[in-house]
């Protein structure tokens, strides 16, 4: 992918250039050859925090980052990672040497947005990063038109019930619920969305009704995995349900929707992905209503790159035509 950064988005060819001749020459360069070259293998792997993973992200073999990284770390000096069959970590020296890297990168990513082909058009791969709910039941379905308008653009939507660090280049978009407390992160809020109570009326139907708070207690609830849980404002089963413990725990908020419509029990869900289910009915909608918050974040270095603001507005855009859709009634 492309990252949002030249630092990953340029493969390199340790093929047949290498077997002519030109692995020897840069071996011999050393200091004098292309320093950034080396920082980029140790950035990669410090993020990704195992080799395979740093190889995958570079474009190259498992064995090219092990010979990269030994290689600086003979010409240095210094080791630069700890290796245990968890991944690699960095030592003391690998992150002098990683913070050097990101500064680095930092302003390749501004002269990108400046000047050059990348600043002006709308060329390359996005990365938005989402929640598994929004980025699948709301924006997957509405990214026709944005593709379509740039032919030469590319989109990866990861939508998983994940953060995503924006420091690190996990995406070059990232929707969350809420700002993080530091680091060089620009975002907006996207807007308000409801949760309600839901469940099917197959259930409904054969367990004991439902007309008040109290009459919650001894039914099934479905909901999250407590030590899953990637941010706080997940944690809103006991705000409707004091004490009830969701016998169906899902990390997956599609699968605990799809478990809902079987008819397994109740379920806090947003109003954007149920309210307009047949499938499903609304219960105590006046008794249980909950608002959360999705905002939109960039890293400080690409928000002024074509693509990525580009990618920005078009979501913007789309949450702000249907607004309606996340509120209460859906």
């Amino acid at each position: 992918m492309c990252w949002g950064h030249l630092a990953l988005a340029i493969p390199i060819a340790e093929g047949a250039g290498e077997r002519n001749g030109c692995a020897q020459m840069r071996e011999r360069d050393g200091p004098k050859g292309d320093v950034w070259d080396d920082y980029r293998f140790v950035l990669a792997v410090h993020r990704a925090g195992t080799v395979s993973a740093a190889a995958r992200r570079l474009g190259v073999d498992h064995a090219t980052v092990i010979r990269r990284i030994d290689r600086l770390e003979r010409r240095l000096g210094e080791k630069l990672f700890h290796r245990r069959a968890s991944g690699y970590t960095a030592t003391q020296a690998g992150l002098a040497l990683v913070a050097t890297a990101d500064a680095i990168e930092s302003e390749i990513i501004h002269g990108e947005a400046t000047i050059g082909r990348a600043a002006s058009q709308l060329v390359g791969t996005v990365r938005i990063g989402a929640p598994d709910g929004f980025g699948s039941a709301f924006l997957a379905p509405r990214l026709t038109a944005l593709i379509e308008r740039h032919p030469e653009l590319d989109i990866e939507l990861v939508a998983t019930a994940r953060l995503f660090s924006l420091s690190k280049r996990e995406a070059d978009i990232a929707i969350g619920l809420s700002l993080p407390p530091e680091g060089r992160i620009v975002g907006r809020k996207l807007t308000d969305y409801a949760l309600k109570l839901y469940a099917a009326p197959a259930y409904l139907a054969t367990h004991p009704p439902i007309r008040e708070r109290r009459d919650l207690e001894g039914h099934r609830f479905i909901g999250y995995i407590d030590e899953l849980l990637y941010s706080p404002e997940l944690d809103y089963l006991h705000q409707v349900a004091p004490g009830a413990s969701a016998r169906l725990r899902s990390a997956n908020l599609n699968a605990q929707l799809q478990a809902t419509v079987a008819g397994l029990g109740l379920a806090v869900l947003p109003c954007f992905m149920a309210a307009r289910r047949p499938d499903l009915a609304c219960v105590l909608p006046d008794a249980v209503s909950l608002t959360r918050s999705f905002w939109l974040m960039m890293h400080a270095d690409s928000r002024d790159l074509a693509r990525i603001r580009a990618v920005a507005e078009h979501i913007y855009a789309v949450v702000e035509a249907e607004r309606e859709l996340f509120a209460p009634g859906g």
